[in-house]
């Protein structure tokens, strides 16, 4: 199927709980002219500790690779978990280009801030470490889904079903974090004079009208393996995987991207000497 563009955020390629092979179902089944990825893409947070990569996961990254090479316009926003990218705003990596917030103009003229968010997590951003735990155990949950997924197969038991999401849902001040979260982002937007924002980070997938302001998150491809598309009309929808029919702990930041630069066979960018610019104050074009 043909849409104008496809918002993938959160895929946490070198981690167990990556769901690679229903990514690559989803890209099978759909073409684009544009791709965003709204960060969280390569969790290097993850990464520091323990490095799991897939034949599943590499396909995933050549893949997106050979659809930029082929015309598609592919835009890499980089999220927490590969927060080192950040220093690479405006540049080229592998004809996939950096651009730490975007604005997207949709088909019908609506224009969308494309960011992946974790600026306005206050958590993430005031009190790190307690980040960094949340994500241990969050990585603690994943394991304990995959055995729990692995019961559920050998019980015959229909569709997939997520620990953590259930979790998240259920636990009170995940919930009202989730709303936080959201009501700051919309009223970022609302005081830029957009008509809405693109964005991943608390892998709590959504399309939502707030007072003429459209709320869009990705969700994810750990828990809830969704996408966001934009039809050739600029109509806006959440896709879930299960709704598309198919057919060593790496040292320094810039040795980070040598490295994977070298694996993906592509030259890695050069860093830009402007200054970074704060993202309350700025948006790519």
């Amino acid at each position: 199927m043909k849409v104008r563009t496809l918002f993938l955020s959160d895929i946490h390629l070198g981690t167990r709980g990556c769901q690679a092979e229903r990514l690559l179902e989803f890209l099978r089944h759909y073409e684009a002219e544009h791709l965003y990825l709204v960060g969280d893409i390569i969790d290097f947070w993850s990464m520091s500790r323990s490095i799991y990569w897939t034949s599943a996961q590499n396909t995933v990254v050549q893949k997106i690779l050979r659809r930029a090479r082929h015309g598609e316009k592919v835009m890499l926003i980089p999220g927490n978990h590969d927060e080192l990218l950040r220093e690479y705003d405006g540049t080229s990596f592998g004809e996939i280009k950096v651009a730490n917030e975007h604005v997207h103009i949709a088909a019908d003229g609506r224009r969308y801030l494309v960011i992946h968010g974790d600026q306005y997590d206050q958590v993430t951003r005031y009190h790190r470490w307690v980040a960094k735990l949340g994500d241990a155990g969050y990585d603690f949950l994943v394991r304990a889904n995959g055995m729990l997924s692995l019961a559920r197969r050998t019980l015959r038991r229909p569709g997939y079903w997520s620990l953590a999401g259930y979790v998240k849902r259920k636990v009170k001040h995940a919930v009202s974090f989730v709303f936080d979260f959201e009501d700051s982002l919309i009223h970022a937007v609302r005081e830029r004079g957009l008509d809405g924002v693109v964005c991943g980070h608390i892998h709590f997938a959504a399309i939502k009208d707030v007072d003429g302001i459209t709320y869009i998150n990705c969700g994810d491809w750990v828990d809830s393996c969704t996408a966001i598309v934009e039809h050739m009309d600029g109509r806006m929808e959440l896709i879930h995987a299960g709704d598309v029919e198919v057919k060593t702990p790496i040292a320094a930041n810039d040795e980070k991207i040598a490295d994977l630069a070298a694996m993906l066979e592509v030259e890695a960018p050069q860093k830009t000497t402007r200054r970074r610019r704060q993202p309350h104050s700025s948006q790519s074009r």
